[in-house]
This record gives structure tokens, sequence and C-alpha cells, in this order.
């Protein structure tokens, strides 16, 4: 992508015509994206995007420099599968990007990123993640030698429970690491353990994970292209933009004003032992990954078989509910505590730093909250970096803070409990700007 092959002429577009081919509109439409100043039609390719067909066409029509290299580990070896799918590049007079965005803060931006490189901060430290994964495994076994040896009474059972929801909670974040390639050089041997550990050690497809998850990477809190936001509309009416909108229209799927209250009833207590636990199994069956599915029911074999004889059936189904419902409740909570609070609109094709600015704040390092959040507290790091190994996003943040403070953009990182409030507080706020659209424009 750095050039073209010899003797090969290539076409030359402006801006104006890539933005055309976005994929919107009256059926057959184009896909186009620039990387490098390269065009690519990804029209057919991204049914094939090994990432899934959604993230790659969510930047059809824009410049995917920054999200390509943010995203990849082995760069050389995706141009040279994507060298099929050129047909040109931007014209002399047309800059490297959008001219709607920020020059100086794009190519601030990547001389960031080289940085980073130069540092080594994207290599892992392979001791850190070994010694995780033992922590979870040593956890897992405490929770059966509870009830192997104190029985199956209500005390042995709660403390065990505790454990398994600590084992879950735990292992997502781990199964996060080698879904983001941020564990191993090699792409496939992060995805072999990443089936692994969200498989056997979870229940749950890695595909689905990979499905929804870069999604909500490439376009953080864009409406209609990050998928944790498809609860607006239907359950909760989130970001300022969005909730007016609704109103509005007059739309009332949920008396979205009472929705910071209802919001302890459906949200942390019910998406795990509600909704994920089946859907997870459609999904896999409805896409044919067969691969996945074995690892699932390897954990549910696992788990049956090592509960059973002490607990019978119903303990153990009530054993695996309970242990569903705490690891939903601390999912939940960590996770929406960057991003519910946070800018929420459709996308506006701003650059990659300030998407993931707007979209994402951070929680105060320590101890407990590196651990509590698999250090999901260093949000901000994260988007930037998404194949950063964990252990050094706060080896990163003075620069990421620096940079902000040049370009004027916020950096907020606040307490835990704080940042768990301002879940509440921002669905009230947007539920009142909901209400008052609803009633008065």
């Amino acid at each position: 992508m750095e050039g073209s092959e010899p003797g090969r002429g290539l076409r030359r577009f402006t801006w104006e015509e890539i933005g055309q081919r976005n994929g919107r509109g009256p059926a057959p439409q184009e896909r186009w994206l620039v990387i490098d100043r390269k065009v690519y039609d990804i029209s057919h390719f991204c049914r094939r995007h090994p990432g899934g067909s959604r993230v790659i066409s969510h930047y059809a029509g824009q410049d995917a420099t920054d999200p390509f290299i943010a995203f990849h580990l082995d760069k050389t070896l995706v141009r040279k599968y994507m060298s099929p799918l050129l047909i040109g590049e931007l014209a002399p007079d047309q800059p490297s990007f959008e001219p709607s965005k920020n020059k100086k803060l794009v190519e601030d931006f990547r001389e960031l990123r080289a940085v980073v490189e130069k540092m080594g901060l994207l290599n892992p430290n392979h001791t850190f993640f070994l010694l995780y994964l033992c922590h979870i495994l040593v956890l897992d076994v405490a929770a059966w030698l509870v009830i192997w040896y104190f029985g199956a009474s209500t005390l042995p059972f709660l403390f065990s429970a505790v454990l398994l929801g600590t084992v879950q909670a735990q292992a997502g974040w781990l199964q996060h690491d080698f879904g983001h390639l941020s564990v191993f050089s090699k792409s496939r041997w992060n995805h072999w353990v990443h089936k692994f550990v969200i498989g056997h050690l979870k229940g749950a497809p890695a595909s689905w994970w990979n499905h929804l998850h870069f999604q909500h990477h490439a376009k953080p809190n864009c409406f209609r292209k990050d998928p944790d936001v498809n609860m607006h509309p239907l359950f909760f009416a989130l970001g300022k933009t969005l909730s007016v909108e609704l109103g509005v229209q007059k739309k009332k799927f949920m008396p979205y004003n009472h929705q910071h209250k209802y919001f302890f009833i459906i949200g942390p207590p019910a998406l795990v032992p509600l909704y994920f636990q089946w859907y997870i199994f459609y999904f896999a069956v409805q896409r044919k990954q067969w691969v996945d599915l074995a690892w699932m029911l390897s954990f549910y074999i696992r788990f049956f078989l090592t509960y059973l004889p002490f607990l019978g059936l119903k303990g153990t189904l009530g054993l695996h509910l309970l242990v569903r419902f705490i690891e939903s409740n601390w999912f939940v909570w960590v996770t929406q505590m960057n991003h519910i609070p946070m800018h929420i609109d459709y996308d506006k094709n701003v650059d990659w730093f300030s998407t993931q600015l707007q979209a994402t704040c951070n929680v105060h390092q320590s101890f407990f909250n590196d651990w509590f959040s698999g250090h999901l507290n260093f949000q901000i790091e994260h988007h930037l970096f998404p194949t950063m190994p964990r252990h050094n996003y706060w080896k990163v943040a003075p620069l990421v803070k620096s940079l902000c403070a040049k370009h004027g953009i916020e950096y907020q990182c606040k307490p835990l409990l704080t940042a768990f409030a301002d879940i509440v507080h921002s669905l009230k706020d947007s539920g009142e700007l909901w209400l008052d659209a609803y009633l008065h424009k």
C-alpha cells in the first residue's frame, strides 16, 4: 500500500468522490475507504473481512489510516492481501485525510504513535499474563475446594459463588487482552488462546465478542455503528443529542425520565443472565461457529461435572445463575462507567484521537482499581492503542495527557465510585432532556 505495482496507472480521486462511496442509499452501493492515501474498494471484501463486515464498513467513504494501524499487528501481511482491492489514490492536490479533520492533531497523534512504538510500549510482558491466568485458575479451584471441604450449606455455597463470580469477571478481562491481540506477537496465537479463555473458562464464543467489540472500538458511542449503544432507544435514551431528538419525534418506548431508576433492574443484574446467556448460543448456531460452540460446551460440561455431585441439579443451576448475576453486575458497572456519561451521537467522522477522547474517560489508578476493572480504568489509552498490553497503559498516559493539553481536549479521570455515580446521573439528565423535548418541542 505504500506504492503501486510497477507500470500500473492509478486513478486519482477527490475526497468528495470517496465520501459518496459510503454504502448508504439505494442498492447496490459501493464502499471505498482510504489508507495511506491509497483508495480501496471494499464493496465485496467487507463480507470476507476477518474482523467482520460491519467494522470495516463503518469507515466506508472515510480515511481509515489510523484505525488500520491501531487494529492490525502484521500490517505488511494485511497490505499484501489488500492489494487486489486497490483502485487508485488521492489526487496530488488532496490532503491525506478529510479536510474537515484537524490536520495538526492528526499529525501529532501519529507522531505520538511512533514514539509509543519506539519506546516498546506495544511489547507484552508474558509473565504478567501468565500470572494473571494462574490467579484465575487458583480462584476457580478454590471455589470447588470450598464446596468439597465445607459442604453445600448456605455460607460455603455463597462464598463459592463469589469466588466463581470473580473468576468470570477476571477471565472476562483476560479474554479481552487476547481478543485485542495484545499478548502475543502473532495474531493467530492470540486467537487460539482467546478461544480457550472465553470459551472454556467463560462459556462464550470468541466470534461473538469479536463481532461486537471491534465495532465498538472503531466508532465508540456512535449510534448505529457502536453496538454498545444499541440499547437506545428501545430501553434507554442515551446522550443529550439523541435524547432530545427522540423527544422531538414524540417517541416513547420506555418512560425514559425514570431510566436512572429502572437501570438498576434491567441493567447490571439482568444483562448477562437474562440476555447474553441465551443469545450467545443463538449467535454461535446461527452463524455456524461450531468450534466456538464446542469450546462453550466444554465449559458447561466441566461446570456441571464439577458441582453436580455436591449440589445436585437444582443446586448447580442455582449456583450458575448466581455466578452470572455477580458477573453481570461487575461487568456492566465497569464497562459502562467509561462510556455512558460521555458524548453519544451519530458518527461525525472526526479524527481518531478526538473520536476516542470524546467517548471515553479514565478512573484513578490504584492496585485495586487496576485489578477490579482489568485496567479498563485506563479506557482512554486502551481505545487509542487497542493492541497495547494493559500493563503499559500507565506509561503512555502522561504522553496522552500532554497531547490533550496541547490541543485543548479534556482528559477526564475520576474516582471509581464517582464514575459509577456518573452513569446514573447521565441517565437521569438524558431522561429529563427527553421528557422536556417530548412535552414542549
